[in-house]
């Protein structure tokens, strides 16, 4: 009996091992786990997004394919080299001769080289080598974009954070208010009135942490399509450890920073090469006006059945070199030629007004920013104020409600008023943080 008994606790003891290894969590490339979701930082957004966006994943395609087509630009400037064999049989039905069938045999090698077309050739070659610097500074500049994007989305999941746990202390304040009003009015302090005004308050702030909830949980989706991760992945927010001096932090005068973002943004930079390129797309097209000069060679050798000599002889007879130039003059083209160079002149006046409706419109985001930020910044200021003196208000009035000095109406007024003041707050230093990073984008930082 002592034995069996030995046994099965040795069983439940191992089962229970078993159990546990069963329950230990798995941990996937990203570090997430399924029961704990990874903590994200700004920084660790913005890597991580440089590495698995799939939008700047196919940008940078798009800028390695134009890095072919630069190659093949290169080596169009070189000979052309071919050779070609043709082996053929002809039948002679109505000959007198004996054999009605003649089989031949042509071999030869060509080569050509261009020597001069109007400058197409390298025109094409400088083209193509701006179009690389370009297909960069578009993959620069979506990868901004993208920056800015999470950089917005990561302070709006940090103010709904904040906005959870203010609703959360509010909700909190509002039930031990309740708890309080529910003694006081059996006790005959206060109506049934009074207990049901503070009961609603307290239904009412409970929503509100709902709704704040879901309000971050949709921020969070948004990061989340931003960093292209899985449907299961679940991520929070690292809180950041941002002070009062970092929201105050002084700013620079507007025009530098609009200065440091000309500088900076690849857009700008962009702009100025398409006008570049198509200055070349001008000088491409005019090049249909001259004349083009190519230079041929080539080596061959043919045999054919019959010819009284064997095959070895023949080719060996039968070889023959030649070398050629040809000229093309253009002469009359049915006008395509001035076509191209108008509409050339017409595409190198768009890339002009391109480029200054980019840095109008780099002005209109780096101003609105910095408004946006200036006016944060003295909102906070503001909206501390208010919250120290709404605080203080409610204070007072829940200590007076407590002694029969002030009504439910007046400490429910109180309390909104500390709850919209602190939410104002929170408003406004996250959006002071959000655009001053913007502006450190703006100015490459």
């Amino acid at each position: 009996m002592k034995a069996l008994i030995s046994i099965l606790l040795l069983l439940l003891i191992a089962g229970g091992v078993r159990a546990q290894d069963s329950s230990v969590v798995t941990r996937d490339s990203l570090g997430i786990t399924s029961d704990t979701p990874k903590v994200w930082t700004l920084q660790e957004c913005l890597d991580y997004a440089q590495e698995n966006n799939i939008q700047l994943k196919q940008s940078m395609n798009t800028y390695l394919s134009g890095m072919e087509d630069t190659e093949a630009a290169k080596a169009a400037m070189l000979p052309s080299l071919s050779a070609s064999v043709s082996q053929g049989l002809v039948n002679y039905p109505s000959s007198s001769s004996a054999q009605n069938n003649s089989y031949s045999g042509t071999y030869g090698i060509n080569a050509g080289l261009t020597i001069y077309e109007g400058g197409k050739l390298k025109t094409a070659l400088k083209q193509q080598k701006l179009q690389n610097r370009i297909d960069a500074l578009s993959l620069e500049e979506q990868t901004t974009d993208i920056r800015i994007a999470i950089v917005q989305a990561y302070m709006q999941c940090l103010y709904a954070m904040e906005s959870v746990t203010v609703n959360l202390s509010t909700a909190e304040a509002s039930r031990a208010q309740r708890d309080r009003a529910e003694t006081m009015w059996h006790n005959g302090s206060i109506s049934r009135v009074d207990f049901a005004q503070l009961e609603s308050q307290y239904m009412s702030d409970e929503y509100q942490v709902v709704v704040a909830q879901t309000t971050l949980d949709n921020y969070k989706l948004q990061l989340k399509q931003l960093l292209e991760l899985d449907i299961t992945t679940e991520i929070e927010v690292a809180e950041t450890a941002d002070d009062i001096n970092a929201v105050l932090r002084v700013l620079p005068p507007k025009t530098d920073v609009y200065e440091a973002a000309l500088e900076a943004m690849p857009e700008v930079e962009r702009g100025r090469l398409a006008i570049e390129a198509a200055e070349l797309a001008v000088k491409q097209a005019r090049a249909g006006f001259f004349p083009s000069v190519s230079l041929s060679a080539g080596v061959g050798t043919e045999h054919l059945s019959g010819g009284g000599l064997g095959i070895g002889n023949q080719l060996k007879s039968r070889l023959n070199e030649s070398i050629g130039l040809s000229v093309s003059v253009p002469i009359f083209s049915n006008r395509t030629n001035r076509t191209a160079v108008n509409k050339a002149g017409i595409a190198l006046s768009t890339s002009r007004l391109e480029k200054a409706d980019i840095e109008k419109e780099l002005l209109r985001e780096v101003e609105s920013a910095y408004l946006d930020a200036v006016s944060a910044q003295s909102q906070y200021v503001a909206a501390l104020q208010k919250e120290q003196y709404a605080k203080e208000s409610y204070e007072l009035t829940d200590e007076q409600f407590r002694v029969g000095m002030k009504n439910t109406v007046e400490l429910i007024t109180a309390q909104n008023e500390f709850t919209v003041a602190r939410q104002e707050v929170l408003q406004a230093k996250y959006m002071a943080l959000m655009n001053i990073r913007l502006l450190d984008i703006y100015q490459g930082k």
